[in-house]
């Protein structure tokens, strides 16, 4: 997979990309990771402005279309397959384990960070992006916003954890938390490891980790039950 990121700080998100998993993925050519500055597509050669004043008035700055539409397209020409455009925005869709599912099925990305009070409207019309948000609050930029939907993205890709079922079993991926894990010592301050997980009955393990996933989602995420629940009924009328 191919992710170009464009950022007014593109310099914020290198070290990470360059740091453990994600850097051996790239070292391994499991995914490669572009970090494009947004200023180098301005129009304007002395100051590479890339904001300007809201029409109407209004405090801020906002990001004008033509450095981030000459950006897109610049950056779609470098590599002949199709690039999934991802706006980093407060005002998109939340990003979950589901998201990532389905963005790491692409074979590029393409995210578009944020800053100042946002975009002119007429970028979303014209490119058509998927519009996404870590959440409902707000930042300073897309930076961390684009780092974790990289992030997400790139552990789901096979071989990139180095062992493809290390996902499998995670937090949101059916639908349920991730049951408890435990590892040595088998006793610490008192506290000691349920002994269903030393006793080598694998059936008997896995149903108690299906027990624990869904008490422990019932107890801190009941509303995932619900959501989970909505879906299953939904695609059970489809069928019927």
């Amino acid at each position: 997979m191919r992710i170009d990121v464009l950022s007014l700080f593109p310099e914020v998100m290198q070290p990470y990309f360059s740091a453990s998993i994600l850097g051996r993925a790239q070292s391994a050519g499991l995914i490669e990771i572009h970090n494009r500055q947004l200023r180098d597509f301005s129009q304007d050669d002395k100051h590479k402005t890339v904001d300007d004043r809201p029409f109407g008035g209004g405090a801020g700055m906002v990001l004008m279309c033509q450095p981030i539409c000459d950006a897109v397209e610049t950056i779609e020409k470098l590599d002949p397959r199709p690039a999934l455009r991802i706006l980093l925005t407060p005002q998109g869709r939340s990003f979950d384990q589901q998201c990532a599912t389905e963005f790491a099925h692409a074979e590029r990305l393409l995210l578009i960070c944020g800053h100042y009070e946002g975009y002119d409207e007429r970028i979303v019309e014209l490119l058509n992006p998927v519009e996404v948000s870590l959440g409902d609050f707000v930042m300073t930029g897309g930076e961390i916003a684009a780092m974790a939907v990289v992030d997400a993205v790139a552990r789901l890709i096979p071989g990139v954890l180095g062992n493809d079922e290390a996902t499998a079993d995670e937090s949101f991926q059916q639908g349920l938390l991730e049951y408890p894990q435990y590892t040595r010592p088998r006793e610490y301050r008192g506290l000691v490891v349920p002994e269903v997980l030393l006793s080598g009955n694998h059936a008997e393990i896995e149903a108690w980790r299906q027990s624990q996933s869904e008490h422990r989602t019932r107890a801190r995420r009941p509303e995932m039950l619900d959501s989970t629940a909505g879906a299953e009924r939904f695609a059970a009328e489809r069928i019927a």
